[in-house]
């Protein structure tokens, strides 16, 4: 069961520790919502956190990237061509 606390001029929540393990909240910054007449807490996500790292080894696993040379190698041509 968790408790309210008073800390300063707030309150906090005292959470036991087997429910912050089983829920993977241990050491990570928490998102709180009101929802149904209660609080729902969930570990912070940050938009493209540690995809740098994930793209990084796909590509070390993966090898070097194949490209489509035809298109890249292809000889540009001007508007003059094309009918409007």
């Amino acid at each position: 069961m968790a408790h309210l606390v008073k800390i300063g001029n707030s309150q906090g929540i005292r959470i036991p520790k087997p429910l912050i393990q089983q829920a993977h909240l241990e050491g990570k910054e928490l998102d709180i919502q009101v929802v149904n007449q209660g609080l729902l807490v969930t570990p912070s996500k940050k938009p493209r956190e540690n995809w740098k790292k994930t793209i990084e080894t796909i590509l070390a696993s993966s090898g070097t990237e194949i490209t489509d040379s035809e298109w890249l190698d292809a000889t540009l041509t001007s508007d003059e061509d094309l009918e409007w």
